[in-house]
């Protein structure tokens, strides 16, 4: 392990220290530095340059190039920390230590994911699709400033396309592995002052086997859907109002459970649907630009137990639902002068959910306010950012307990100097929050079955809390990208459970944890430094924690690996063909033995992962369009590894498919 960073530490300097000087020598050619590359990560439009945090961008390029599906899938590939992958469609992702809540409220993760710049509703990966993405906008490290409860380990934002140029159109179709099918139609474009861009897909997929032969049973699913739809009307230049609709349906996805105790018959209905209402403005000379959204959706999961093959004694054959209704509305005013930038806006997001299981019904209430502010300083080469937001938080237990709420306050300043327009050093402090749950404020509820047990709330919880530095340097120029950043977080106010005199159980701030490490990412184009008429596009990316320490057991946190590892190669000739060799490395974690019962803690092995997509235009009809061939092969090597344990991955997979371009 310790090998592997020092590679990948010494190729990061040499690629900051020696490829300048071959890049420099070129002559003529595009040159493109940090200044053309434009974020919204931090809620408004900011040239990459002047961004104080660690962001990493997944641009459409990559997307096209993955063998990805699904935005778990993605991210996985990218390394961009721990993932909980489970079959059928259940993912969740971490960050610096930290990971999405993958069932219910969003607000119960400690990485947060949006769409568009607003909650999706969901911290499960795999209800996103990848198919009508224009790039992932990935913040590392603390982003409660931007979007309040549960933006610790960091924010993974999803853009959608949005029309731009004539219109085009596409269809797909995929066939695969274990009678894997797919099928996808979207369409793109701008007609004098109206825009629009969607996409289609539904795929079936059977029971997969393992690398080692052995069939999985009940890991298929019979139908999963994907529609994006982004819709907009310039009625003024830079005012453009929008409406933006999504939604994932997916039916009897297999419940498997540990292969070991292969469940047959328990299976899933899930899905997740919203719609966006967006106005964006700004006067003609850019001075003020303005936003105001309200947006509206639902995430719903339903599993269903049929007795009929019952290998661990839990199926009562009784379904459990869960039905979280969201809904918020955005409003925010930036004034950009030559020399600051300032920002203030008001939050508010509600979630009404309903369970079969207790409590019940509760209600999530969120309302906030923010300013953040930028400034430009020395010729604009130091940049000095902050900002700070007010949240309040209300909970009802809806007839299992009360009402109870709490407040806080979230900051963040940070520094970045620019050595040159592509060659950055920055400095950046925030802090993060995740607000206490219904049940853990306001709960008095006693729940039934063999083992009744009382819960009652404790309303003096505080919100648990983070604090993060970090320092890192960007090199951006010509075909090359680099970076790496050092960070260190401290956690505190963990909250966990506990019973008290009476015999009850609560919750209380507990726990306490440390977490430190160093990420690094490297990408560069050969072809362009010896002046090839395509693309040979090495790349790295990994993150090293150095210290992941419960403070209050005194030993490494579960579930977290100590270094995760994207490498690979993405060649292309510009005019139709591609191919892309991508392979992850997931080192050991140490996690709980659930599956055999001792609930004693095990390490869980490393392993690599590794793809193959390659895809060729067959036939170009000119201003007819084209048909384009593509070939995946995932699990390439074909190795027996596990995400998490007792769910073993599918063994090696062909998929081919064809699509036509119009």
């Amino acid at each position: 392990m310790k090998k592997l960073l020092s590679c990948a530490t010494v190729l990061l300097v040499f690629m900051f220290f020696a490829l300048p000087v071959s890049i420099f020598a070129q002559e003529g050619g595009d040159v493109a530095t940090m200044e053309e590359v434009v974020v919204t990560a931090g809620r408004v439009k900011e040239k990459k340059k002047e961004i104080t945090t660690n962001v990493t961008i997944i641009n459409a390029e990559e997307i096209k190039n993955s063998s990805a599906s699904d935005l778990g899938e993605l991210l996985t590939e990218k390394a961009i920390g721990h993932s909980h992958r489970y079959p059928g469609a259940l993912n969740s992702v971490g960050i610096r230590g930290f990971r999405t809540e993958t069932h219910g409220n969003d607000l119960e993760g400690r990485v947060l994911i949006l769409v568009n710049g607003r909650r999706a509703g969901t911290g499960n990966t795999a209800k996103i699709s990848t198919k009508n993405i224009e790039r992932v906008e990935i913040i590392r490290g603390p982003a409660s400033v931007q979007y309040g409860s549960a933006a610790m380990g960091g924010v993974i934002n999803v853009i959608t396309k949005q029309g731009k140029d004539k219109p085009a159109v596409f269809v797909e179709g995929t066939l695969g592995s274990f009678g894997y099918k797919e099928g996808s139609a979207g369409a793109s474009g701008k007609y004098k002052s109206f825009d629009f861009s969607g996409s289609f897909t539904s795929d079936s997929k059977d029971d997969y086997d393992t690398a080692s032969g052995e069939k999985f049973y009940n890991t298929g699913y019979d139908r999963k859907e994907n529609c994006s739809l982004n819709l907009g009307y310039e009625f003024l230049p830079e005012n453009r109002i929008g409406v933006i609709y999504s939604y994932y349906d997916a039916d009897h996805v297999g419940d498997s459970g540990y292969f070991s105790q292969n469940d047959l018959d328990d299976y899933k209905n899930s899905s997740n649907r919203a719609i966006d209402f967006i106005y964006d403005g700004g006067t003609p000379d850019g001075l003020f630009t303005w936003q105001a959204r309200y947006f509206d959706g639902k995430d719903q999961d339903k599993w269903v137990d049929p007795t009929a093959s019952d290998p661990n004694g839990w199926d009562d054959g009784i379904p459990d639902e869960q039905k979280t209704d969201q809904k918020g509305a955005q409003v925010q005013v930036s004034c950009n002068q030559e020399y600051f930038l300032v920002t203030a806006g008001f939050d508010w997001v509600n979630y009404e959910i309903e369970t079969t299981w207790d409590p019940k019904k509760s209600e999530y209430d969120n309302p906030a306010g923010f300013l953040m502010a930028k400034t430009r300083l020395f010729d604009k080469k130091l940049i000095i950012t902050g900002g700070v937001r007010y949240d309040e938080y209300e909970v009802d237990m809806k007839g299992d307990g009360k009402k109870e709420s709490d407040d806080h306050i979230s900051p963040r300043v940070g520094a970045a100097y620019l050595l040159t327009d592509w060659l950055k050093l920055r400095a950046n402090y925030g802090e993060a929050f995740k607000m206490p749950s219904a049940k853990q404020l306001a709960a008095d509820f006693t729940t039934s079955g063999f083992w009744p047990t009382h819960y009652v709330g404790n309303p003096n919880l505080k919100p648990e809390k983070s604090g993060t530095y970090e320092a890192g340097i960007d090199f951006s120029y010509a075909s090359l990208d680099s970076s790496l950043t050092y960070f260190h977080t401290d956690f505190k106010d963990k909250i966990d459970t506990y019973t008290t005199a009476g015999g009850d159980t609560s919750w209380k701030n507990l726990g306490k944890a440390e977490i430190e490490g160093v990420e690094g990412e490297l990408s560069y184009d050969i072809g362009s430094l010896f002046s090839w008429d395509y693309q040979v596009k090495p790349y790295v990316s990994f993150v090293y924690l150095t210290k992941y320490k419960d403070k209050e057991a005194n030993e490494d946190l579960k579930y977290t690996s100590a270094l995760h590892v994207s490498y690979g190669i993405t060649v292309s000739d510009l005019d139709g063909f591609s191919a892309n060799l991508n392979l992850y490395y997931t080192g050991k974690q140490d996690i709980t033995d659930y599956e055999g019962g001792t609930y004693t803690t095990i390490t869980q092995g490393r392993f690599t992962f590794a793809n193959l997509t390659v895809s060729k235009r067959i036939f170009d009809f000119k201003e007819y369009g084209g048909i384009t061939l593509r070939g995946e092969i995932q699990n390439l090597f074909d190795k027996n590894c596990e995400h998490v344990q007792g769910y073993p991955m599918p063994g090696r997979s062909f998929f081919l498919g064809l699509g036509y371009d119009f």
